[in-house]
């Protein structure tokens, strides 16, 4: 049951955002800063944490779970450090996942050779 409930909360997260892109003009870069604030105003609210909890991956891989991560490592640092807090926790928070995507992109790119578009 775990499967189908990341299925489909990861799928209806997905579909919301494919019809902001055809029904809006907004830009995908736009729709990706808001989906990450999203995901921080929401765990904010103590709203996505459950979410998570009932969907897994579904809730945690898109990019609505990245604003909720770079959220919950604000909170915990802004307790631990103070004012400070602010400007590290997410980046401590989030540090594994920031390095992995800049490690396998500078990989692909040697594999794949990318070329600008013209």
């Amino acid at each position: 049951m775990d499967y189908i409930n990341a299925f489909w909360v990861g799928g209806l997260i997905c579909a919301l955002v494919q019809i902001l892109l055809d029904r809006t003009k907004l830009m995908p870069g736009r729709i990706m800063v808001l989906l990450v604030c999203t995901g921080a105003v929401l765990g904010a609210l103590q709203i996505y944490q459950p979410l998570q909890d009932y969907a897994g991956a579904g809730a945690s891989v898109p990019l609505a779970g990245f604003g909720n991560l770079l959220w919950k490592g604000v909170k915990e640092a802004v307790d631990k450090e103070g004012f400070i807090g602010i400007f590290l926790g997410g980046f401590k928070a989030s540090a594994v996942g920031i390095s992995a995507a800049l490690v396998f992109g500078y990989l692909a790119s040697l594999i794949f050779s990318p070329k600008m578009k013209k």
